[in-house]
């Protein structure tokens, strides 16, 4: 395995994600911003933060495959949400637990920041996730 995740003795607990990842591949896989929008770019839950999550994270597990790597590859997630509260966190995380077997997300995550920004790409755009990824 190229990433070996942890979370130090000392550092908050408990958080659904760890806290360091170590990647000792070669090759590393950038993933660009993906959202939600089907193969022809149509909208996809639209309105839908839980969906809009769930298809953005399966457009980011096509863009890993694409290059031979899978969610355990990776070494960094980044999401970003329009106009973030905290009462949208139970709405985010339905998203991830909805794809989470599916595409073989690993619990506890690998470093992950949730950003709140006011705009993304277009005005249905609810959320875009961003994978690193190291692989041997």
């Amino acid at each position: 395995m190229t990433v070996r995740l942890l979370s130090p003795e000392g550092m908050f607990q408990p958080v659904p994600y760890h806290h360091v990842s170590i990647g000792t591949g070669a090759r590393h896989v950038h993933v660009a911003g993906q959202i939600a929008r089907d193969a022809e770019g149509n909208p996809v839950a639209t309105g839908d933060l839980t969906g809009q999550v769930a298809q953005s994270l399966r457009n980011t597990a096509r863009g890993l495959a694409g290059a031979g790597a899978d969610f355990s590859d990776v070494v960094r997630l980044r999401f970003f949400v329009t106009r973030w509260s905290p009462e949208k966190m139970d709405d985010f995380m339905a998203g991830l637990d909805q794809v989470a077997d599916e595409l073989g997300i690993p619990r506890p995550l690998p470093p992950v920041s949730l950003i709140g920004v006011d705009y993304l790409f277009e005005p249905d755009v609810l959320v875009e996730v961003e994978a690193f990824a190291v692989l041997d």
